[in-house]
């Protein structure tokens, strides 16, 4: 696997084998009005560890976190209930395109100290990318790599 699409592609096989079940693979959007606890809530509701976090015109104006949550409001110890998504979203989201590979999103991720990058074509949000995803993806590489192995060794 090479690139974010072919990833986006795969990510549903991957979540049934994670989660036992089908889960329909979307994008989680917050407005920025609501509360870090809704975002808490919602996170939890769709096994997410991030959501797209939308203006008032239905915009992309940040992303938060699991990470931004525990930091930015239980670090603080801002209640979670008084505290907006606006006030603790990162708004300087780095993203990608779906034909970006792997292997820069990863040095991105790492570069970065983040764990969720959306996929933005032609001025649209296709997708997100987490870490989780990459590893799902590296794992799946080396499970081919495996049984072609064990296939070359067993015959010759």
């Amino acid at each position: 696997m090479l690139t974010v699409s072919q990833l986006l592609n795969n990510k549903r096989s991957w979540n049934e084998g994670d989660f036992g079940t089908s889960r329909i693979e979307r994008l989680h959007t917050i407005s920025q009005a609501c509360t870090a606890l809704d975002a808490a809530r919602l996170m939890n509701e769709h096994r997410v560890g991030s959501l797209i976090v939308i203006d008032g015109f239905d915009d992309m104006c940040g992303i938060i976190t699991e990470r931004d949550i525990l930091t930015r409001v239980i670090a603080e110890e801002r209640s979670p209930i008084d505290t907006t998504v606006a006030q603790v979203m990162t708004r300087e989201v780095i993203s990608c395109s779906s034909d970006t590979k792997l292997s820069a999103v990863r040095t991105m991720m790492k570069d970065k100290h983040i764990r969720h990058i959306p996929v933005i074509n032609e001025g649209s949000i296709v997708g997100i990318v987490s870490i989780g995803d990459l590893n799902a993806a590296n794992n799946a590489d080396m499970s081919i790599e495996v049984t072609s192995m064990r296939e070359y060794i067993s015959h010759g």
